[in-house]
């Protein structure tokens, strides 16, 4: 296959604009300021950490996590309510966004793994995405009554024994921790 430097430049463009696009839970939780490609560093973080916790392919859980939300950047981000009533068409997206770019089976296998759920790294990396919804919860409403009920409604999806525990650790834990445990923050 002969490379097609236009098309991945387009690919490349395209990318780019997730870091334009809040995420929709933005509608419900005005406070949040996250964004879709900010979302898939994140989870590929989470994942690659749940993978060696999990003895998984931290290369295909990576690759799963970093591309999971790539068709948002054409069918937008559907939160829980809006995918109730819009139906998306994310394989078409992904196929022709990946369209003449030399990665372009190897996502679309990827993908279709992911979306499966059958396989360990499947299943870690939907955990990596839900677990990424539980810190932002965590940042967001650290001090709301309503924190508890958000996580457990995107905690109750989790597979992973290493993830049920994270997710309860995350809960448990005070979102600015790692700032008042620094070495120099007592000066």
């Amino acid at each position: 296959m002969r490379n097609n430097y236009n098309k991945i430049t387009d690919l490349l463009f395209e990318i780019g604009t997730l870091r334009n696009m809040r995420r929709m839970h933005c509608q419900t939780l005005p406070q949040a300021n996250d964004t879709i490609a900010s979302h898939s560093f994140e989870t590929a973080i989470i994942g690659m950490i749940l993978a060696k916790m999990e003895d998984a392919d931290e290369n295909k859980v990576l690759k799963m996590c970093l591309f999971h939300d790539i068709a948002e950047a054409r069918t937008g981000d559907a939160n829980f309510i809006h995918s109730h009533y819009v139906e998306a068409n994310e394989e078409k997206a992904v196929k022709d966004q990946l369209s003449d770019t030399p990665i372009k089976e190897d996502i679309i296998e990827i993908l279709d793994e992911y979306i499966k759920r059958e396989s360990a790294e499947s299943i870690i990396a939907k955990d990596a995405d839900l677990i990424d919804q539980t810190l932002s919860q965590c940042s967001y409403l650290k001090e709301s009554e309503d924190l508890a009920r958000w996580n457990r409604h995107s905690t109750r999806l989790l597979k992973t024994k290493s993830a049920k525990t994270l997710a309860k650790t995350i809960a448990e834990r005070n979102p600015f921790e790692w700032f008042y445990n620094f070495p120099d923050a007592t000066k």
